[in-house]
């Protein structure tokens, strides 16, 4: 399916809104946002199009996703979605603000979403789902494994290795070559001066 297929969004909160604009900003129809309820949709920002049933529908045909789902901490329900509707055959594109900067020898994986004022620099390898948030600098060589969230303002320096499933508050910082595990989360503000293991949660400066 081409990248450029009308889009519907996973979710309905402000993440979901700032999806949409994200998505419209690099060029692509957006159909509507989907979720268990509308509460906090707004047709300002996308129409509601109903619940996760809305794609066993003839209208779901031909669309592609974003997920607008969002993470602080663990990613929630934000994977399992992203995984089982993959296999279903939905195709999830790389959305890039275009005011974001992306070198042209980074990768970005299916489904990450680098937002405004982003930087990713040369080499550097974001996997697939992963959230890489407005004003947030992903430096060169540096590694984000899938479904990681990367919050707006932090900064991994050169050569970070950043887990699957792991968390980087806002505004913190990991210096360079340094190794984030699997589902570790680092709360914001923090400054990363030594690897983490799998699943710890670090805050401070420096991060303990």
């Amino acid at each position: 399916m081409s990248a450029m297929a009308p889009v519907v969004v996973l979710g309905t909160s402000g993440h979901a809104a700032v999806v949409v604009e994200l998505a419209r900003a690099a060029g692509l129809d957006v159909v509507g946002c989907i979720g268990p309820d509308h509460a906090d949709s707004d047709a300002a920002f996308a129409p509601y199009l109903g619940g996760d049933d809305w794609l066993d529908s003839e209208a779901a045909k031909g669309v592609a996703l974003a997920n607008g789902i969002g993470s602080v901490g663990v990613a929630g329900r934000r994977k399992p979605l992203f995984l089982e509707l993959k296999a279903r055959g939905f195709d999830f594109p790389a959305l890039v603000h275009p005011r974001a900067v992306v070198a042209p020898t980074a990768r970005i994986g299916a489904g990450a979403l680098v937002m405004a004022g982003a930087i990713v620099q040369a080499f550097a390898e974001i996997g697939d789902n992963v959230i890489v948030n407005s004003g947030a600098i992903v430096e060169h060589h540096c590694r984000i494994g899938e479904h990681a969230h990367v919050a707006p303002g932090a900064t991994l320096c050169g050569g970070v290795v950043l887990g699957a499933e792991s968390f980087v508050g806002a505004g913190a910082t990991v210096i360079q070559y340094r190794t984030i595990g699997a589902r570790a989360m680092i709360a914001a503000g923090a400054v990363v001066v030594g690897d983490v293991d799998d699943g710890a949660e670090l805050r401070g400066v420096p991060a303990k």
